[in-house]
């Protein structure tokens, strides 16, 4: 489900649930203990990398509408906390998005320090966003404002409320994404990005780069961001359930 993969000082955890690198409760427990225990083994940078036209679809619809109610909280709750220890990861941490890009895999990357995107594939541009609107769901606060964080109040307002998808390159134009490559140049430009990050001097950087993400790690760690029973309590609203079930219906077709 997750490969790590060592690029001397820098660790790249490679998602790999196919078909769709669909976030589980399993697969968010292995990702926290990665993100935990790098640090410790030397790491020095991390990428969090997809498959070649899709990084991730998501959150497991289907196996969550399976699960009863503690599993769907335990699940969230494991999303939650990822975003936390990214949001909060000693060292520098960059979202290579290989591919499409939505709903929870685009909220991975927002609590990233960089995002690098794949420009386009064989059927076009990809596309991420966080789509949770047009499924029944409301996006938790402290999620819409690492997203606001990055794209502006007025577009970030937009964009939530309709729960609309964009281009790449749109995502670059309104700062979701940092840059575009083709979709194997994706990792090499991660690497590149650390790197150059790396060779500054070390204590400066760390020190700074921490400073400024302050506010961001206080938005996901406060008590009320990890209190998600208001969002668990919308997950069952039928409107949802019915959202979600049509939606699971057309994936299995």
């Amino acid at each position: 489900m997750l490969e790590q993969i060592r690029h001397e000082r820098v660790l790249e955890l490679r998602l790999n649930r196919p078909p769709a690198n669909a976030f589980n409760f399993e697969l968010l427990s292995q990702l926290l203990t990665a993100i935990d225990a790098a640090p410790a083994s030397g790491a020095e940078g991390l990428i969090l990398s997809g498959s070649p036209g899709l990084f991730s679809g998501g959150l497991d619809v289907p196996t969550l509408l399976s699960l009863d109610r503690e599993g769907v909280q335990a699940t969230w709750q494991a999303f939650m906390q990822v975003c936390s220890k990214l949001a909060s990861c000693p060292i520098p941490v960059v979202a290579a998005l290989t591919g499409h890009s939505p709903a929870g895999g685009a909220v991975i990357s927002l609590f990233c320090d960089y995002r690098v995107m794949a420009r386009e594939g064989a059927k076009g541009a990809f596309k991420i966003g966080l789509n949770e609107t047009q499924v029944g769901l409301v996006v938790p606060g402290p999620i819409q404002y690492a997203f606001k964080r990055l794209v502006g109040e007025r577009i970030g307002e937009r964009l939530l409320v309709a729960g609309e998808m964009i281009d790449s390159s749109r995502a670059l134009e309104i700062g979701l994404v940092d840059a575009l490559t083709e979709t194997d140049a994706v990792l090499p430009h991660a690497l590149a990005w650390l790197n150059a990050h790396l060779a500054l001097p070390r204590r400066a950087m760390l020190t700074t780069r921490a400073m400024s993400r302050e506010a961001l790690q206080e938005a996901i760690d406060s008590p009320a961001a990890q209190d998600i029973r208001r969002f668990i309590e919308g997950w069952y609203h039928p409107e949802t359930q019915a959202v979600l079930q049509a939606l699971v219906a057309r994936l299995g077709k």
